[in-house]
């Protein structure tokens, strides 16, 4: 291994150049970071020159450290979760405190919401808690429907945990600080072989409706400048009047944002329903887009647009000048489709007195009008559909079977990981006439294939194999959206949603 000092320099060089640190704060730094590592000199033999043109790869550079950390035994197994737990220690060398944050981004809001945005959304990229080496790993594409077009990823950016490091936290003694991943003890939290390491997180204080509430970037970024808006308690989450009043307040505050609400229920609601978040950012998804189907009048509300979306989960579309009215007539909505029940439609509001219908809001502004979307949803479940009626069918899981919550109603597909080689091995199977039964990690896909290779038989190459498999993968998400959806895209479908907007 070359001289570990270097690296070292190197380092500190990034930090002063990206605007983490400041000149007067290197040596101080970089001494941090020598304590880490068990090394009491400082001998680095590069040039200047050589060590600016080494501070340009962060990734090489944490590599690097953490190599090192592995074979003098700093790092207990060389694996992702243990050398990510490092390499965010040394990182953390590197930040500013989070006071120090706070006060840049409010100084910057004073001119702008969107400058301090994006001094925050920068500094969380350079301090390496957004890892852009690995989101960039990530595989995207748009497939077009009669909905429009939707964006579909397969994430890369969240590592996978090893056997080792499974079994490792298995074995350990289950801690209950921080509560979650969401609470704001995590700012500096050296983390676990269970919890990720968050020394080098911040979280800006917000007042929301006159709550304290914390606002941070996503580390895995599904989209731009994926923000998540969180309650500095630890409360579940809830949708109600004060949660669309509570959207909007972060609108006002930064109106150049979008801001979403997972629904609150089991099946249809996200993956951490014990603590009250939002999430938004930067980016237009493909909901946005929809068109609206159909008009419609609510009495009492003569003052609001609303609009059924043509959209394959079931989409309200509300739009006023005056946010406080969305929020009233949103609420009475959800007040009405909570008590809602409808058998031919196989909507039932309550079984065995378990409550069934929530909601997934969206809220946005554009121009000078706030729009607020509602996708009803319904988490029944019943012997023949166990995940949910209006979850991802059986034969959809091969692509998808988790919970569909916000981000994915929007129209944009998180997928497995395991997609991105299967998907490989799918195409080499395809082009050489084998049998996709004969591998056991593929023979969940041969329903699949059997179903729609068909229709491009005589026009299969290796130029067009990739787009055609994306294409149908994009399908698949469609599918599994319209299946989310509790009023279908047909005349019976629609007729029974007209039901429900006549009866507001």
């Amino acid at each position: 291994m070359g001289n570990i000092y270097n690296a070292v320099a190197a380092l500190a060089e990034y930090a002063v150049k990206k605007g983490l640190i400041a000149e007067e704060e290197r040596i101080y730094s970089r001494n941090l970071l020598l304590d880490i590592l068990k090394l009491s000199d400082y001998e680095p033999d590069m040039s200047e020159e050589e060590i600016v043109k080494k501070s340009e790869d962060l990734e090489a550079l944490l590599k690097e450290i953490c190599d090192y950390g592995c074979e003098n035994k700093l790092i207990e197994e060389n694996s992702v979760v243990y050398r990510d737990l490092f390499d965010t220690k040394v990182m953390n060398c590197f930040l500013p405190r989070p006071s120090e944050v706070i006060r840049c981004f409010y100084e910057k809001y004073e001119k702008s919401p969107k400058e301090a945005t994006d001094y925050f959304y920068k500094l969380s990229v350079a301090s390496d808690y957004i890892r852009s080496y690995r989101i960039k790993k990530d595989i995207k594409w748009i497939t077009k429907t009669e909905y429009g077009d939707l964006d579909i990823t397969i994430n890369l950016a969240k590592p996978e945990k090893d056997p080792k490091a499974i079994a490792a936290a298995g074995k350990a003694k289950q801690a209950g600080y921080p509560k979650c991943q969401l609470c704001i003890e995590n700012v500096g939290y050296a983390g676990r072989l269970d919890h990720p390491a968050r020394e080098n997180h911040r979280i800006i204080p917000l007042t929301i409706c006159g709550e304290e509430w914390g606002f941070q970037y996503s580390p895995y970024v599904y989209y731009n400048e994926h923000c998540i808006l969180l309650n500095s308690k630890h409360v579940p989450m809830v949708i109600n009047k004060e949660a669309f009043r509570k959207l909007f307040d972060f609108l006002r505050q930064f109106p150049h944002y979008m801001i979403t609400s997972n629904a609150d229920l089991p099946i249809v609601g996200g993956s951490i329903l014990s603590h009250e978040h939002f999430q938004g950012g930067c980016y237009e998804f493909p909901m946005a887009r929809a068109r609206a189907e159909s008009k419609f009048t609510v009495k009492g509300y003569e003052d609001i647009d609303a609009w059924i979306l043509h959209w394959p989960l079931s989409v309200i579309r509300l739009s006023s000048k005056d946010p406080e009215r969305l929020v009233e007539l949103a609420s009475h909505i959800l007040d009405k489709w909570r008590g809602y029940s409808d058998e031919e439609a196989f909507i039932f509001a309550k079984t065995d007195g378990v409550p069934h219908n929530t909601i997934t809001p969206v809220a946005r502004k554009r121009g000078e009008n706030y729009e607020m979307d509602l996708a009803l949803r319904n988490n029944i479940t019943t012997k023949e559909r166990p995940l949910g009626v209006f979850h991802p069918r059986n034969e959809f899981h091969h692509i998808k079977k988790e919970n569909i919550g916000g981000i994915e109603v929007m129209g944009l597909a998180i997928l497995p990981s395991r997609l991105k080689d299967e998907l490989k091995l799918m195409e080499e199977y395809i082009l050489e006439g084998r049998d996709i039964r004969s591998n056991e990690l593929l023979v969940k896909h041969a329903d699949w294939l059997d179903e729609f290779l068909p229709k491009y038989e005589g026009r299969i190459d290796k130029e067009n194999i990739a787009d055609i498999l994306k294409n149908e993968v994009g399908q698949v998400f469609k599918g599994v959206l319209e299946d989310a959806g509790v009023f279908k895209c047909n005349k019976e479908g629609r007729d029974f949603f007209k039901r429900f907007t006549d009866s507001l």
